[in-house]
C-alpha cells in the first residue's frame, strides 16, 4: 500500500506507527525512535512484531509519514534479524565496567 502522505522528520515519529518492509508486508509497530540527542543523528527504530522487538538501522528506513514507515529492506529481513539488546542490560555492563575500573584503581 503506497502512502502519498508528506514525509515528516524522525522527531515528529510516533509510538504505534505502522511499519513497513519494501515488499509492501506489514512487520508490525514502531516502539521506540533510536537518536543521539546531542550530535542531532537519527540512529533507528525499534519495531514492535510478532515475533518480539528488531532493531532497524537508520539507512533502513525509507520514508517516514504519519502513518507508516516505509523500509528499504524487506519484512523477511527485519524479522530474520536478532532482537536488540535492552537499555538496562547496557547500562548495566556499563555500571559493571565502571566499578571494576574503580576496584583496579583503589587496589593499586
Amino acid at each position: 500500500m503506497d502512502d502519498d502522505s508528506p514525509a515528516i522528520s524522525y522527531l515528529a515519529l510516533r509510538r504505534g506507527t505502522r511499519v513497513q518492509g519494501s515488499d509492501g508486508v506489514e512487520v508490525g509497530r514502531v516502539r521506540r525512535v533510536q537518536n543521539n540527542a546531542r550530535e542531532h543523528i537519527f540512529d533507528g527504530i525499534v519495531v514492535e512484531t510478532k515475533q518480539g522487538r528488531r532493531f532497524v538501522d537508520a539507512p533502513e528506513v525509507g520514508r517516514i509519514t504519519e502513518q507508516v514507515v516505509t523500509l528499504t529492506v524487506s519484512a523477511s529481513e527485519v524479522l530474520d534479524a536478532a532482537p536488540p539488546r535492552s537499555r538496562m542490560l547496557e547500562r548495566f555492563d556499563q555500571m559493571t565496567i565502571v566499578r571494576r575500573a574503580k576496584r583496579e584503581l583503589r587496589n593499586r
